[in-house]
């Protein structure tokens, strides 16, 4: 494909779900080899980079013009009490702002007991089109997976503007040991222009040693142990129900600390023995350890918790030299 002239700029508008980015991000630190979460600005610069490279243009035209995230948000009362929530909010706002990323929230709703975003997407459909419109975005990137989105995109290919779906496809059991699987709707992959199988394509250049590729994460060496660049991260420690929290917040964690030994690791989780019942472990309840670190038959100790079904987990477990 021809290089176009370094004088045309291809104008870039990037549109996160909320949700589905910080889910994603919250696999690759917590459930994934590389225990880093993504980086917002290495982000944008994987992305004007595959911009570049599908449009056959020089990366110095490629420019991110416009960047917005939308997501649903719990009230600062509830927040205040689930430790130090509203501090890693207010970080990952800041690291939001300045990567020129603007952000769309919206009150969670109360439905049946269960806490929901509502209207969030019809939200970000609206603005997504209409800013296309405006600003005559040459490329628009979505992140997401959902199938809501398929009108979206027809609308946006009405604009004449190409449309780059950045999705993430995997598996894994989470923190209470529940199996999770994330796919993307196949019919949103077939009407973009720009499909990016993002899973795929992390593993096969991260053993290629790309640097682009690499960047999307946050570097061990750049935080401290049990920490986050803050520049560039993502802080927010895993919640299954919310997806941001800071660090424990069940209710009913034993004050007491216990010992045992593990009697069993899979990828990103174990088990402790404890009779009656074994219990259940995820590598985010670990403290001053490292999950790599542990191995089968090491004496820990730990807290008691419960999870959403009322069964015991080991909570804040620490290896014991």
């Amino acid at each position: 494909m021809p290089i176009r002239s370094a004088n045309r700029l291809t104008r870039i508008g990037v549109f996160y779900d909320g949700n589905y980015f910080l889910h994603v991000s919250n696999y690759y630190a917590y459930n994934h080899a590389r225990s880093s979460r993504i980086s917002i600005a290495g982000l944008h610069e994987f992305i004007r980079h595959q911009v570049a490279e599908e449009e056959g243009i020089d990366v110095r035209s490629s420019q991110i013009v416009d960047a917005h995230f939308f997501r649903g948000r719990i009230p600062a009362q509830e927040a205040s009490q689930r430790g130090n929530m509203l501090f890693y909010e207010r970080v990952f706002d800041d690291i939001l702002m300045w990567e020129g990323v603007i952000t769309h929230y919206l009150p969670m709703r109360n439905t049946n007991g269960k806490r929901e975003e509502k209207g969030i997407d019809v939200w970000f459909a609206l603005e997504a089109y209409e800013l296309t419109l405006l600003k005559e975005f040459d490329v628009v990137v979505l992140l997401t997976s959902d199938s809501d989105y398929v009108p979206l995109v027809r609308k946006l290919n009405t604009t004449g503007a190409k449309v780059m779906l950045l999705s993430w496809d995997f598996e894994f059991t989470d923190n209470e040991g529940k199996h999770i699987v994330t796919r993307t709707s196949q019919e949103l992959l077939e009407e973009v222009t720009y499909p990016i199988a993002m899973h795929d394509l992390i593993e096969s250049r991260v053993r290629k040693n790309d640097v682009i590729t690499n960047n999307l994460f946050v570097h061990k060496e750049e935080r401290p142990q049990r920490q986050v660049a803050y520049s560039t991260a993502v802080p927010l420690p895993q919640d299954v129900e919310e997806g941001i929290a800071a660090g424990p917040i069940d209710s009913g964690v034993s004050e007491e600390r216990f010992d045992s030994f593990v009697l069993s690791l899979k990828s990103g989780y174990g088990f402790i023995k404890y009779p009656p019942n074994n219990l259940f472990f995820h590598l985010s309840d670990l403290v001053e350890t490292e999950f790599e670190d542990l191995r089968v038959g090491d004496h820990v100790d730990f807290n008691i918790g419960y999870n959403d079904k009322g069964e015991q987990v080991a909570k804040n477990v620490r290896l014991l030299l």
